[in-house]
């Protein structure tokens, strides 16, 4: 079972590079815009601890980088292998979800795996230059961003799943979703500390950012390495209320009889 869900995956990441790859311009400006937009950010921190000094919130420059690093590059590579989980809201609304349905494979898998964001090139790639020129020789700081940027990949496609299915419950959830998105990309791109202990908590309970952005920070700062276990432990069980919400909302889910059948 795990072997044919990991084919499926394969056949998608390799039909929508082919995809992307197919307007090869536009592939390049918008990954490329991407990647120079994001640098705007690191301009601005740097612009602000060179007013301040030291450190802001309990996080150096090079800190902020880190986690700037891990989140561009785990929101990229979420939206690289599974962009229709930001999508699933127009899909159910517009029943294209119909089209899944016919298919004899995983629903899941298939509907999240079945699309690609160009510019979401850019996010990882942008990651990957920052660590190259802020941590080039250091191991430990490498070890701790690619737990990071997969931890990241997997509670960012949860945390949409998630909030895209309440549209299975509730009709448009299109509106909370956005929200939801908004939040969690804020929360991985500054400071957890400039947050008030209510946000804290949301952002390592509810929206758990923290464990895949924050917790990698301090365990290269040398924080205990149990935290590890708890950021995997994080993942994996909000990986299963994701799908717990998504198939349980299928259940209610009305066709509206689309006859497509997709390639």
């Amino acid at each position: 079972m795990i072997r044919k869900h990991l084919k499926i995956m394969r056949c998608y990441i390799r039909m929508n590079l082919a995809s992307a790859l197919e307007y090869r311009a536009s592939f390049f400006i918008q990954a490329f815009g991407m990647a120079l937009s994001n640098s705007t950010f690191i301009f601005f921190w740097w612009i602000a601890f060179s007013q301040v000094g030291g450190m802001i919130a309990g996080y150096s420059f090079r800190d902020i980088l880190f986690i700037w690093a891990v989140s561009s590059s785990g929101y990229g590579l979420a939206h690289i292998f599974f962009a229709n989980a930001a999508s699933l809201t127009e899909l159910i609304v517009t029943s294209e979800l119909d089209s899944f349905l016919l298919q004899p494979c995983n629903i899941l898998l298939n509907v999240i795996c079945s699309k690609t964001t160009l510019s979401a090139y850019g996010d990882f790639a942008y990651g990957i230059i920052l660590m190259s020129i802020v941590y080039w020789g250091d191991a430990a700081a490498w070890i701790w961003y690619m737990a990071g940027v997969l931890a990241c990949c997997v509670l960012m496609t949860a945390i949409l799943l998630a909030a895209n299915s309440l549209t299975f419950y509730w009709g448009d959830a299109s509106a909370p979703a956005r929200i939801i998105t908004e939040l969690m990309i804020n929360m991985s791109l500054y400071p957890d500390k400039v947050y008030g202990p209510p946000v804290r908590a949301l952002m390592y309970s509810i929206i758990p950012v923290g464990f895949a952005v924050h917790v990698p920070k301090r365990l290269l700062n040398g924080e205990p390495a149990y935290l590890a276990l708890a950021s995997l432990a994080g993942a994996m069980l909000f990986c299963v209320i994701a799908a717990y919400v998504f198939y349980r909302g299928l259940k209610r889910y009305e066709s509206g009889n689309l006859i497509v059948m997709r390639r």
